[in-house]
């Protein structure tokens, strides 16, 4: 890709944008009615027996002569699906467009073709939205767990730059790796904050959707404009209380990337998804992407192509039904400038000491001992700190009843809220105009039952 192109396509991009940005809430709602999409993983590990290939496999591997992503789109058409997504870079790095941060991309295969355009060029012509998935886990470049460096992360935002300016509309931006168990990546490492605000810089409308949004408590959203549940990893969306956006997925074969057996093995059974997992999840505003592998020709198999025809014969009345999507918080996406720091409280209830408040780890908390009356936390940030938000998580909902949040400015301090619990959610969301302070505490002056948080979060203006 020259620089003198990837310049055109920028300025073509924002223009095309500029005047069509629209409220969160209705890309929301715009994203969860499109109901049904593709997943498509194709790369280096289509060719080897592991969905995590060598980081240093030769893109030689990867030969597609019939590669046809017009197949893909119409495979996508004939299930009812409205969208498609494609992984462009996995967690090994490689690239399936003509990327000019690395060497390791699909212009130095053996296919030698930018899949990427070709996708974009194929589903937009259909009529069917684009979305990408995207690693930010890189085994190839070592981007990985304290290997983290500014000029890796100039690396990524370049590729990002890239995807959202030389192919079209993108509708969401879908992360994987980052604060997975699997990536280990943390926010702080990559700063969260910073590739959003890229993102919507470059693309307003695009929604940012991470793959580990499901470690933060369903009620909120939590560094995802969109809640993603990934059912093979044992996610699961409550179909009967959700009512936030969300998004799950799961694969049609038994892989995410293609497999020697899957021509003549076992395949998701047709009624039994629409039925049990496709017709729920659409009531309960969650949008379905079902992944189905090309093979090593490029091409969806017979077998998965007559598998997402008999999906949409099942799902033709129900796929394009509309549920209104109920009004919700904005996404959390600042930076936690509360995360880990030293913190005090009133008397803890035995090893549910006030560490456990500020930990990341909504599993855990701290607990006043039965019978204090001044009940209190209290966090030591960084010095003083700007800071537009506090974000208290209950470990369960409806027992602090009423409290009050300060700040310490100049060794005074401050209220920013005071009175009843604003929300029967377990998290309770705060924001108000900007304030700077070098300590934070929450005062509790009732509650029903044993006080407790198991989150409290300040945080960054962006």
């Amino acid at each position: 890709m020259k620089k003198h192109s990837f310049l055109l396509a920028f300025v073509l991009v924002a223009t095309t944008i500029a005047a069509q940005t629209k409220p969160l809430h209705q890309l929301q709602q715009d994203f969860e009615d499109l109901r049904f999409g593709l997943f498509t993983h194709f790369a280096l590990p289509t060719y080897v027996p592991a969905d995590w290939s060598d980081p240093d496999l030769s893109p030689k591997v990867l030969d597609a002569p019939k590669l046809d992503c017009g197949q893909w789109a119409d495979a996508a058409l004939s299930a009812n699906m409205t969208y498609g997504c494609l992984s462009v870079k996995h967690h090994n790095g490689f690239c399936m467009w003509a990327t000019e941060t690395t060497d390791y991309n699909v212009m130095n295969s053996t296919l030698a073709r930018d899949v990427v355009k070709e996708y974009c060029d194929a589903f937009h012509k259909r009529g069917l939205k684009v979305m990408f998935h995207f690693s930010v886990l890189d085994t190839h470049n070592k981007l990985r767990r304290h290997m983290v460096t500014r000029e890796k992360v100039e690396m990524m935002k370049q590729q990002i730059r890239e995807l959202l300016t030389c192919y079209g509309e993108v509708t969401a931006f879908v992360f994987d790796g980052w604060e997975a168990p699997w990536g280990r990546i943390s926010y702080e490492e990559v700063s969260f904050p910073e590739i959003y605000n890229l993102i919507k810089s470059l693309q307003p409308n695009c929604l940012v959707i991470d793959m580990n949004s499901h470690k933060y408590p369903s009620e909120a959203l939590f560094y995802s404009d969109i809640k993603f549940y990934e059912q093979g990893a044992g996610q699961k969306i409550d179909a009967g209380t959700n009512t936030l956006p969300a998004m799950a997925c799961l694969p049609l074969q038994r892989t995410w990337f293609w497999k020697e057996d899957m021509p003549t093995g076992n395949l998701r059974d047709a009624r039994e998804f629409v039925e049990q997992v496709l017709k729920p999840y659409g009531k309960a505003h969650c949008s379905f992407v079902l992944n189905a592998a090309p093979n090593r020709d490029g091409l969806i198999d017979p077998n998965a192509l007559e598998r997402l025809k008999e999906i949409g014969r099942l799902c033709k009345d129900d796929v394009r039904r509309h549920y209104p999507l109920p009004e919700c918080e904005a996404p959390i996406v600042q930076r936690n400038i509360a995360l880990n720091r030293p913190s005090e409280s009133s008397w803890s209830d035995d090893t549910q000491i006030m560490d456990f408040a500020n930990d990341d780890n909504f599993s855990s908390a701290w607990y006043s001992a039965p019978g204090v009356k001044d009940v209190f936390w209290e966090v030591q940030l960084d010095g003083d700190r700007d800071f537009n938000m506090i974000v208290v998580t209950e470990p369960r909902v409806g027992v602090l009843q009423e409290y009050r949040l300060e700040y310490r400015s100049y060794g005074t301090w401050k209220t920013v809220f005071e009175g009843k619990a604003p929300t029967q959610s377990r998290v309770k969301i705060h924001r108000f105009d900007t304030v700077r302070g070098d300590k934070v505490r929450i005062v509790i002056t009732a509650a029903v039952g044993q006080p407790a948080i198991a989150e409290l979060g300040v945080y960054q203006p962006l």
